[in-house]
C-alpha cells in the first residue's frame, strides 16, 4: 500500500521519517426574557455537576441508578421518582422498548438518543447487545440515518467545518468543550457508503464509527470527535430538500478544497498535538488516495476504506485458507471493483505473499486481477487508468464482463467491493462453484442493498460449498436441513482495536507492517468452532478481547519499528491493552 501511496507524494518522503419577583415568575438577571426577538442576547449559563443540572449531563446522569446517598449529597431528592434501579435493570427495560420498534431507523433513533441523555448506559447497551446493536447504530442502518439525516437532526454530535469557517478552523477547533482528542474521524460526505453524495448529512458516518471506537475498541468517548467537512454537495436531491443541513452550493473542488484540507490538517495537528489519529472516512476514491499520501509522512493518519477494509479482509484471506488449505502464493484472486476497497485489499494481499514468499512486490501483484465498469484491467488499457489502479494493469487479452473473467481467470477468490447490489449472478456464482470444490466468495459492499449477492443466493447456488462472508450482516441460511451461517467481513473487526494500538503506544506514523499485525491478531482469533460452522471469522460477542490482541499486535510492531513514543514498553500488550479500555460501569460518586 505505502508502494502505491509513494507515487502521489514528493521524492524522499516516507513514513518512517434563577428569585421570585411580585408579580410571580422568574428574575430574568440578564434581560433575556424582555429583549426583542432582534436583540443579541448572552447566552449564561453555569455548569455543576449536581442537582438538576447533573441529570442533564451524560457523562454523569445514572437515572434512577443514583443511589440514596448520592441523592442527598448530590441535591437530586425531589428530581428523580423515589425508586433506586440498577444499571442492569435499565439495560433490560431499554433492551426491551428497543425491540418493539418495528424499523431499524427508529432503533436507531432510540439508541442516538439515549447516548444524549445517558453516555454510560448507551455503551453498555451496545457492549452486552453488540451482535444485535451493530447493524443498527452502523451499518446497515447507518445509511438511512445519513440519507434522513435532516430530517432526524435534534442536535450537534461533532464538528461542522464548512467553506464558511475558512481561514478559522483552529478557532473552531477550540470550540469543542473536551481538550484531550486522542481520535478523530473525519468525511466530507462524498461517497458515503455505497449510497453516494450525502454531504453535511454524512455525519452519520464519524459519529457510529467513533461509538465503535469506544465499545468495541475501548477508546474514551471524550477523547473522541466526529468531524464532517462541508464543501458542497453534488446530489441535487439534498439541494431541493428543504431540510438540507448542509450548504446548498455546487462540491469545492481543486485548489478551493485542497486548502480547506489543508488548513484543517494543520489546525488539528496544532491544537491536538503530533499524535493525534485522523481517521478519513468515506472520501471519493480522488482525494481519498490523494490525502492518505499527501499527509500520511507527516501526520498520523488512517484510511479505514482503503487500509481498515483491507486489513480485515486479508484476515478473512489467511483464515479462509485454513480451512481449504494450500498457501496464499498458489491462489487467484479476482475482484469485482477497483475503487478504494479492491485496490487497498490487493495491495495488502500482495504485500503479505510478498513477505511470505520473498517474492518481489510486483510479482505477487501479478496473481491478483481487478475487474472495473469497463472489464478486467489489462496493461492495454494503462494510458486511461487512473494511477491507483495502474499496478493491476496485468498483460492479457481485453475480457468485458466479469462472467467471462471468471471463466478465464478460475479464480479461487472472488471478492466484490463494486457497490453496485446484486453483480454476483446466478451464472458468476456457479462459475466459481464449478471451478472449486470450496469456492470463497467475500460480498463485501455496504450496505445490505448494495451487496453483491445474498447469503442464501450463495449457498443456494454452490450447494452449500461456498465459504462466504459480507460487509453487511445477513441472518443464518438453511439449505438441505443444514444452517449455514454468514461471515461479517466488517471493519469493525480491525479499527477500533488497530486505533487503541496506535494511542496506548503513542505512534506517530501508521505503517503497512501495522496493517499486516492487526489481520494476523484477527485471524488468530478464529477457533477450530468457527471453522466448523464455515466462519472465517470470530463472532462478534468477543469483540473486545479480539480488539485487545489487534492492539496488542499493533503496538508491538510500533515499538519494533520506532514509531512508537510511549515509554518504557509494557510488557504484557494484551493486559496493558485491556486496561486502558473504557468501561461503561456506572461509578460511584462522592
Amino acid at each position: 500500500m505505502e508502494s502505491t501511496l509513494k507515487e502521489l507524494r514528493p521524492e524522499g518522503e516516507s513514513v518512517m521519517d434563577p428569585k421570585c419577583l411580585v408579580g410571580g415568575g422568574v428574575e430574568d438577571p440578564y434581560g433575556e426574557d424582555q429583549a426583542t426577538v432582534d436583540q443579541l442576547v448572552t447566552p449564561w449559563t453555569v455548569t455543576v455537576a449536581s442537582g438538576y443540572s447533573l441529570l442533564r449531563d451524560p457523562r454523569f446522569n445514572k437515572g434512577l441508578a443514583f443511589t440514596e446517598r448520592e441523592r442527598d449529597s448530590h441535591y437530586l431528592r425531589g428530581l428523580l421518582p423515589p425508586t433506586c434501579s440498577t444499571q442492569e435493570l435499565q439495560e433490560k427495560k431499554l433492551m426491551n422498548n428497543i425491540r418493539q420498534y418495528q424499523l431499524p431507523l427508529q432503533r436507531y433513533i432510540a439508541m442516538m438518543e439515549l447516548e444524549e441523555r445517558n453516555e454510560r448506559l448507551f455503551y453498555k447497551l451496545l457492549v452486552d447487545n453488540v451482535e444485535e446493536l451493530l447493524p443498527i447504530v452502523y451499518t446497515p442502518t447507518v445509511g438511512e440515518a445519513c440519507q434522513k439525516y435532516g430530517s432526524i437532526f435534534k442536535r450537534p454530535q461533532g464538528l461542522y467545518i464548512s467553506l464558511k469557517e475558512k481561514g478559522k478552523i483552529l478557532e473552531v477547533l477550540k470550540n469543542w468543550p473536551e481538550k484531550s482528542i486522542q481520535v478523530i474521524v473525519v468525511t466530507d460526505g462524498e461517497r458515503i457508503l455505497g449510497l453516494g453524495d450525502l454531504g453535511c448529512q454524512g455525519m452519520g458516518i464519524p459519529v457510529g464509527k467513533l461509538a465503535l471506537y469506544t465499545a468495541l475498541g475501548g477508546i474514551r468517548p471524550s477523547a473522541c470527535l466526529p468531524i464532517t467537512i462541508d464543501v458542497g454537495t453534488n446530489n441535487e436531491s439534498l439541494l431541493k430538500d428543504e431540510f438540507y443541513i448542509g450548504l446548498r452550493q455546487k462540491r469545492a473542488t481543486g485548489q478551493e478544497y485542497s486548502e480547506l484540507l489543508h488548513e484543517f490538517m494543520t489546525s488539528v495537528k496544532q491544537n491536538y498535538g503530533e499524535k493525534i489519529l485522523i481517521q478519513f472516512e468515506d472520501f471519493a476514491n480522488h482525494n481519498a488516495f490523494e490525502l492518505l499520501a499527501k499527509y500520511g509522512t507527516t501526520h498520523l493518519v488512517f484510511n479505514d476504506d482503503i487500509q481498515g477494509t483491507a486489513s480485515v479482509v486479508l484476515a478473512g484471506v489467511v483464515a479462509a485458507l485454513k480451512m481449504v488449505g494450500g498457501t496464499l502464493a498458489d491462489q487467484t484472486f479476482l475482484f469485482l471493483g477497483a475503487g478504494e476497497a479492491g485496490t487497498g485489499i490487493a495491495e495488502l494481499i500482495a504485500l503479505h505473499v510478498s513477505k511470505e514468499t520473498k517474492a518481489p512486490l510486483e510479482e505477487t501483484r501479478k496473481k491478483i486481477w481487478l475487474v472495473d465498469s469497463k472489464g478486467l484491467i489489462v496493461s492495454s488499457r494503462k494510458a486511461s487508468l487512473q494511477h491507483f489502479k495502474k499496478p493491476w494493469a496485468h498483460e492479457h487479452e481485453p475480457v468485458s464482463t466479469l462472467l467471462d473473467a471468471v471463466k478465464v481467470m478460475k479464480p479461487t477468490f472472488l471478492i466484490g467491493s463494486s457497490g453496485v447490489g446484486r453483480t454476483f449472478t446466478e451464472e458468476v456464482v456457479k462459475a466459481m462453484a464449478s471451478i472449486n470444490e470450496k469456492p470463497i466468495i467475500l460480498a463485501l459492499s455496504n450496505p445490505t442493498s448494495q451487496t453483491e449477492c445474498t447469503a442464501e443466493e450463495a449457498y443456494t447456488w454452490t450447494e452449500g460449498r461456498v465459504i462466504f462472508a459480507t460487509g453487511s450482516p445477513f441472518d443464518p441460511v438453511e439449505y438441505n436441513g443444514k444452517t449455514f451461517v454468514p461471515g461479517q467481513a466488517n471493519n469493525a473487526y480491525i479499527f477500533p482495536g488497530f486505533g487503541l494500538g496506535l494511542v496506548m503506544s503513542g505512534a506517530i506514523r501508521v505503517h503497512d507492517d501495522m496493517l499486516l499485525a492487526a489481520s494476523y491478531a484477527l485471524a488468530d482469533q478464529v477457533t477450530e468452532e468457527n471453522f466448523e460452522k464455515g466462519l472465517i471469522y470470530p463472532p462478534f460477542s468477543n469483540i473486545r478481547k479480539i480488539s485487545a490482541h489487534i492492539a496488542a499486535n499493533v503496538a508491538a510492531k510500533a515499538y519494533e519499528l520506532g514509531l512508537a513514543t510511549r515509554l518504557p514498553r509494557p510488557q504484557d500488550l494484551v493486559k496493558h491493552a485491556e486496561s486502558c479500555m473504557y468501561s461503561p460501569i456506572y461509578r460511584s460518586y462522592r
